[in-house]
């Protein structure tokens, strides 16, 4: 008995359902993933890219953008993010993989609180957790309102804006609510460091 047609036959059906998955899973199916991605969520889709004064993007809200120094010493100048184990790289995503109880985080959170608080000229036990810990991303823009506030006076000095104009840019970008999810309220340092730049005196704000 010849075999070979039935071969035939199941290798047409083979290559039938390739083609078919090909085109459904391969093309119709991302095509219609963007299509709602643009219509529903177009900032979130394309990724969360944030602009400047002039309208030239220039960051993802998603990221900490970070102007720091090689030893990880973040700009005076601007709200500062979270410590990070990854020195802010986007290439390079980290946590620090040290458990709570290891000595080096200890000593690390210790020197972190202890030089934020000369920073700001508070006390060590004003300066929040999140200031002195670093998220398990290395690169979570995302700040608490506490540590937000904390900076406010610094910022505005080396602005040359008060106080008042700048919690202002602190609450307006305060995320609360169902907004924030089951999360705390925070603040986003990216998006919060554009709003610096664009409203200081050109006298003030530094070069980049």
């Amino acid at each position: 008995m010849n075999t070979l047609p039935g071969y035939l036959r199941q290798a047409g059906t083979a290559l039938r359902f390739l083609l078919l998955a090909t085109v459904v899973l391969g093309l119709i199916y991302p095509l219609v993933v963007f299509g709602i991605g643009q219509a529903v969520a177009p900032f979130q889709a394309n990724g969360s890219i944030v602009k400047d004064a002039a309208g030239k993007p220039v960051a993802s809200a998603l990221i900490a953008q970070v102007s720091a120094d090689n030893a990880g010493t973040q700009n005076p100048q601007w709200f500062h993010a979270r410590p990070s184990a990854a020195k802010w790289d986007p290439g390079a995503s980290t946590a620090s993989n040290l458990g709570p109880n290891d000595p080096k985080l200890l000593d690390a959170v210790k020197a972190n609180r202890a030089a934020i608080a000369a920073e700001e000229g508070v006390k060590e036990s004003d300066v929040p957790a999140d200031a002195v810990t670093a998220s398990g991303s290395g690169l979570d823009p995302q700040i608490s309102v506490a540590y937000a506030r904390l900076q406010v006076p610094r910022v505005a000095k080396a602005h040359g804006l008060s106080p008042e104009t700048v919690q202002a840019m602190v609450d307006r970008r305060t995320v609360t609510g169902l907004e924030a999810f089951l999360g705390q309220p925070s603040v986003n340092v990216t998006e919060l460091n554009l709003d610096v730049a664009a409203a200081a005196p050109a006298s003030a704000a530094p070069a980049k």
